[in-house]
């Protein structure tokens, strides 16, 4: 062109250029190319508008979603969209790749998008150079896809701010990686810093708390929502030259602040800071973008369980007692596991309440439900049952009042579909003299592990739970503590979590309690291991799909020989004694004693001799019921060394006719009751007891019998 000519027409520069003029409304879906567009896009060489349709037909699918995305962020930005396609012709092969560059806007009024850009043809770029780096096409971009992926799912494992920010600085981009990260947060008109990685800790103070109008990178992300790219140190000193200096002490050499955003609210800023020079193509500041708003999600994730976790915590705090002074004589602890997942507190509850004189009380209790509700329940009905007992109420009138209370709480609920119930278990203690009694609504019996190391449940009175029946009678159960015993009381969470039931789940803690030699502590630790340790895995129970439950757990130990409480030893004493009363009216309680008198002679080598013992209690307990109007009191007693013990059983009552041996006739239905006490004991008798009378009987220990030979063996 020589000097004076008029300049040629933007159309004919761009066209001896080869590039091509396109516009596209997303209004009207139409799009608009000129000839050297129509050519590039593998149409005839004239202007000609298209439909979206059209225009989607000749572009690669992978490359028509990629510029979705890179117009969303430039408008965003407010920068150019650049962005590589790979142009497609009718039998799906890639016949050129073009590179388009545009300036879109968007209009609020009509919520679409506008664009005018330029089209023109470029060589497919190396997988592995700078120029495939920056192109949508290759590896890079299956290297990002990789990354992005991995980079979502460790975000949203992280369960702490900590975390988060402990993964966003492990965080390896692909082809450009930042060896500087920091996160600020707004607290009101002020920028603070949440973490930072690469940075000493005593380089952060001047960012540590600045105000929002600040000339700061970050400071203007947090104001305006808007990602702020430094390439160069130049570009930093121009823009910012208040804070440059705070910054170039660092050595950094290119910077990107991103606004970290959810839910429309910018709620902070990250920096990633890299050594070297950055370029920012279209494509890194997708990554960057995206890791961004996955970085703010998983922060947003992890304040709210924070806040949740507070909050559950204080809950827990405030409604489970500290267990009080220290208790002559005893020893108590106490476990509260909350289920996995959801709301960390829930309708389980124990409690002590120190009661006038040297007595104390232990509660434990379940209110229905794992919720809210269920939590705010508990929470009343505790208090209430401190006042009852505070009162100076026996354990049967306070669970009677209680009852009362918690009936007319969940009756008069606006939903009357959502009625609860409460089991509890109430029992006053005496820590001179180990005397415990009880009263029992709908909860599990209490389990005392003795002296010796043996597990028995203990079978006690007890009526409905609370709530259901306001006008219920709850009776007492009477039992004492040696010293040495320890009382266990838990809720069902303790015996039924990993699919167990209640007998199942016994078993798995008897083993437990029966074999465990530390403090109460330590057997506590012990308990809970059990259930939600690495060793439940291996002792799952039959019923998989049971769910999770809560866990309140309440130990007390009389101080004694063999518990390992206070400065006694492990040492393991040699007699162990149970009590049961049958009342007239309890008949089904002779089976539970015999079950305890089972369970008290669990090691006896002699299965006969076992056998013998048993049916020689259920023949005494029943003569009671049977001949008499009063109740029966049995006590049962194992004492010696092993190989030379005893059993002593003693069942008294307040009749006063004795017992004596008669002759029954062939077809008699009564009458051999101590003709086999004669038979199967080795030592037995009848002692008047004033009032009344008790009956006993003895079995010596004998050898397991060897199997012997068989008669005709014998015979020979």
């Amino acid at each position: 062109m020589r000097t004076g000519e008029p300049l040629r027409d933007v159309g004919d520069v761009l066209a001896a250029l080869a590039t091509g003029l396109w516009h596209w409304d997303t209004a009207t879906g139409e799009v608009t190319v000129d000839a050297v567009a129509a050519r590039l896009l593998g149409l005839p060489a004239e202007q000609v508008t298209l439909t979206e349709a059209q225009v989607r037909s000749r572009l690669h699918p992978v490359d028509w979603n990629e510029i979705t995305g890179v117009v969303q962020l430039a408008v965003a930005e407010g920068t150019l969209a650049e962005v590589r396609i790979r142009i497609m012709d009718e039998l799906g092969h890639v016949v050129r790749v073009v590179r388009s560059r545009s300036k879109p806007a968007f209009d609020p009024v009509r919520k679409a998008y506008e664009l005018t850009g330029t089209l023109q043809e470029v060589a497919e770029p190396t997988p592995g150079t700078p120029a495939g780096r920056s192109a949508v096409t290759g590896d890079w971009r299956r290297s990002r896809e990789a990354f992005l992926l991995d980079a979502g799912r460790a975000l949203a494992e992280a369960r702490s701010t900590e975390e988060v920010l402990r993964v966003a600085a492990a965080l390896s981009m692909p082809g450009f990686t930042p060896d500087g990260l920091a996160v600020f947060g707004v607290a009101g008109d002020r920028l603070t810093v949440i973490g930072h990685h690469g940075q000493p800790e005593n380089e952060v103070n001047p960012f540590v708390d600045m105000s929002l109008d600040t000339d700061y990178p970050a400071a203007e992300v947090a104001r305006t929502g808007r990602a702020v790219y430094l390439s160069s140190p130049q570009q930093y000193r121009s823009r910012y030259p208040m804070t440059w200096h705070l910054a170039e002490r660092f050595g950094r050499r290119s910077w990107a602040y991103l606004p970290l955003t959810v839910a429309g609210r910018t709620m902070g800023a990250w920096l990633a800071a890299f050594a070297y020079p950055v370029a920012f193509t279209p494509d890194e500041r997708s990554v960057l973008t995206t890791v961004a708003r996955m970085l703010a999600q998983a922060l947003t994730r992890a304040g709210a369980a924070e806040t949740q976790r507070e909050l559950t915590d204080g809950v827990q705090r405030s409604m489970l007692p500290v267990l009080g002074p220290e208790i002559p004589g005893m020893d108590i602890a106490a476990r509260y596991v909350p289920t996995g997942g959801g709301l960390q507190v829930g309708g389980d509850w124990y409690d002590m309440i120190p009661l006038p004189g040297e007595r104390f009380a232990i509660v434990i209790g379940d209110v229905q439900g794992h919720d809210v509700r269920a939590a705010a329940l508990m929470g009343q009905l505790r208090i209430a049952l401190r006042a009852y007992a505070s009162e100076g109420h026996r354990p049967d009138a306070v669970l009677s009042r209680a009852s009362h209370f918690f009936h007319g709480l969940t009756q008069s609920d606006e939903d009357p579909g959502d009625l609860r119930f409460a089991t509890c278990y109430y029992a006053e203690v005496d820590p001179v003299t180990g005397t415990v009694e009880s009263a029992r609504a709908g909860h599990l019996d209490p389990v005392v592990r003795m002296a010796d190391g043996t597990a028995l449940i203990l079978a006690t009175a007890g009526g409905l739970p609370l709530g259901i029946d306001p006008d219920t009678d709850y009776p007492t159960t009477r039992l004492a503590l040696e010293p040495g015993d320890t009382l266990m009381l838990c809720t069902d969470g303790l015996v039924e979590t990993g699919g167990h039931d209640l007998q199942t789940g016994w078993h798995r803690l008897r083993v437990v309690l029966e074999d465990h030699e530390g403090g109460l502590e330590e057997l506590a630790d012990a308990l809970v291991q059990a259930v939600h340790g690495p060793s439940s895995h291996h002792t799952t129970g039959p019923l998989a799909d049971r769910r999770e439950d809560d866990i309140a757990l309440l130990l007390l130990c009389r101080q004694g020989e063999g518990c390992g409480c206070g400065d006694s030893t492990v040492a393991r004493p040699t007699v162990r004694r149970t009590m049961l009363s049958v009342a007239q009216a309890e008949p089904a309680r002779i089976a539970t004693a015999r079950q305890h008198l089972r369970d008290l002679l669990h090691d006896w080598p002699d299965e006969d001799q076992r056998d013998a013992a048993v049916l020689l209690l259920s023949e005494m307990l029943t003569n009671v019921l049977v001949h008499t109007d009063t109740d029966a009191l049995l006590v049962a007693e194992v004492a010696g060394e092993p190989g030379e013990r005893r059993i002593r059983v003693e069942v008294t009552d307040n009749g006063d006719d004795l017992p004596h041996k008669r002759r029954p006739g062939e077809m008699a239905s009564s009458g051999r009751g101590l003709m086999l006490i004669e038979l199967l004991a080795d030592a037995w008798g009848v002692a008047p007891r004033g009032k009344g009378k008790s009956i006993w009987y003895e079995v010596y220990e004998s050898a397991a019998p060897e199997d012997g030979p068989a008669d005709g063996e014998a015979a020979a």
